[in-house]
């Protein structure tokens, strides 16, 4: 990487850490989903579950996707760019406080009014399915409380770039959920994972906590200053983009209740194909912007912007180099993958079968929503939020027409909900960078599309070898053991990546040297460099 700046060097070791811990949670929330397979199957209550956590889950994308990356770690950023910690400390004191004074006034009211609310996650359920539903919304709220303030420590560290506790905070998560299931499932059903949630977001925050003690003694102040500059930016900022961010959670809702309208199991279908695409998108793309931003905001601030334009370029052109074979490669392998990690117990082969066909339509729009992850980012960066929300507003519209007209008028059943989802998702990303392209002039668009055409070259050459290469396997190995189904699906992924580094290196991409470098930055060096 000696040919790139500084602070893509400092970005590469960041993305190793926290690219290895994402890796680590996301092991374990595959775990955790095999739990509920084996535990609960594909049936109604774990339909409910899922549904439950659509309200918990919105609040918590409003606060970590909209307050913490839009409004404050640009703002905190910018105060600790120009050496004014103490001033930094202020304002953050006022906004944790007043954050989490409102956090807990909505934890209460969502407690209070859940039957008014439970409608709008599972439109479709009736009678006990109902009960249920409200139950299991009343017990996660709280823990929504505890994911929440764990975001804010995370705003805090990271704006430090310091990233490995707010990394493995949801190790911890995953691992109280997969206890909630197998200790705590078979004697209380689905609402013994809720329980799980709870124990797990309160050890998330108080792992991180002791870290953002230690770096706000003598700052932190027990305020709320509303009539501070910094205060009025930050809320300024996340207008928008909670308004935007509402709207995109507004497609996963609309994608639900649908879904509920649907096939007993076609919620859950959705849901575990939706967290087999989460797995490369939260690993390189999540882990990669996460590792970013900070560089991003402080260049910004800095008024860098030849530096900030090589940063952003080199995020996207990586971003884009791993998720395209990942996305397809997971089309390729959707039912060897579905198979190995989730036909047990009470999943059964039709199950898997229903799985694998939603995951079909998911990874057409793996890359778009990777790209995203980058792009967003970049928008926040440059402290404009209302430009996300614009392009939210179009592709909100966008998604429930085609949701509706795929449920409808087509055959594709619950892939048409997947499908609708992928194509907005590229429209939104198109979206996107034509705006950017218009705010910054010039994004080093030539050498992103180059990445992008020889990527996919080399993606294709993949997809064909490791099709006949499953095939093949298949042929010759138990597919009803595990040993048999891991040897198919590992093989496979093991070939599909050396064809795709070797066609790489003979299309001359730069970037196989830039995430070697990567992963000798996080395994190879002696210096921990970020914590």
């Amino acid at each position: 990487m000696s040919n790139t700046s500084s602070s893509t060097k400092q970005v590469a070791r960041a993305a190793g850490i926290v690219m290895f811990a994402i890796f680590l949670s996301r092991v374990l929330g595959f775990i955790r989903e095999r739990a509920i397979a084996t535990v609960f199957g594909r049936t109604g209550d774990t339909d409910v579950f899922f549904a439950a956590f659509a309200i918990p889950d919105l609040m918590y994308q409003l606060l970590i996707g909209g307050v913490i990356s839009s409004a404050f770690i640009p703002v905190f950023t910018q105060y600790l760019a120009s050496d004014n910690e103490k001033e930094a400390w202020y304002v953050a004191s006022s906004f944790m406080n007043l954050v989490g004074m409102l956090l807990l006034v909505l934890t209460v009211l969502g407690i209070i009014f859940t039957p008014v609310m439970a409608p709008l996650v599972g439109i479709g359920f009736e009678g006990v399915q109902r009960q249920l539903l409200v139950r299991l919304m009343r017990i996660t709220f709280p823990a929504v409380f505890f994911t929440a303030l764990s975001g804010l420590a995370m705003g805090v560290l990271n704006s430090y770039k310091q990233f490995t506790l707010p990394a493995l905070g949801p190790l911890f998560y995953n691992t109280a959920q997969i206890l909630g299931a197998y200790v705590l499932g078979p004697i209380l059903g689905v609402v013994g994972m809720a329980y799980g949630t709870i124990v797990g977001s309160f050890g998330s925050f108080a792992l991180q906590l002791p870290s953002v003690v230690k770096r706000g003694q003598g700052y932190y102040r027990k305020i709320i200053d509303l009539k501070h500059p910094g205060i009025r930016k930050m809320v300024k900022l996340m207008i928008p983009a909670v308004i935007g961010l509402s709207i995109s959670q507004i497609n996963i809702i609309v994608g639900q209740n649908l879904a509920s309208l649907l096939q007993t199991g076609s919620i859950v279908a959705l849901r575990l194909a939706n967290r087999l695409i989460n797995f490369p998108l939260g690993i390189f793309a999540m882990g990669l912007s996460t590792a970013i931003f900070p560089t991003l905001a402080g260049q910004a601030a800095k008024k860098e912007m030849k530096e900030f334009r090589q940063t952003f370029s080199f995020g996207l052109r990586i971003v884009f180099y791993i998720t395209l074979p990942a996305a397809v490669g997971m089309a390729v392998l959707r039912v060897p993958i579905v198979r190995l990690l989730f036909e047990t117990g009470e999943f059964t082969s039709t199950d898997t079968q229903v799985t694998a066909y939603v995951l079909l339509f998911y990874s057409i729009g793996l890359c778009a929503q990777a790209g995203l992850q980058i792009l967003t980012r970049v928008f926040y960066s440059l402290q404009d939020t209302l430009t996300p929300v614009k392009i939210g507003f179009v592709t909100v519209i966008l998604n429930f027409i085609f949701s509706f007209a795929l449920v409808k008028w087509t055959k594709l059943d619950v892939g048409g909900l997947a499908l609708a989802f992928s194509l907005t998702a590229v429209i939104q990303m198109l979206i996107s960078i034509w705006m950017l392209r218009r705010k910054l002039g010039f994004i080093d668009g030539r050498r992103i599309l180059n990445t992008v055409y020889r990527a996919f070259a080399a993606s294709c050459v993949m997809g064909v070898s490791v099709h006949y290469v499953s095939n093949i396997l298949g042929q010759y190995v138990d597919l009803a053991g595990i040993s048999g189904r891991a040897i198919q699906t590992l093989g496979s992924i093991a070939v599909g990546l050396l064809i795709y580094i070797i066609a790489s290196l003979v299309l001359r991409m730069d970037e196989p040297r830039f995430v070697l470098d990567l992963i000798k930055e996080r395994f190879l060096s002696k210096k921990t460099a970020v914590e």
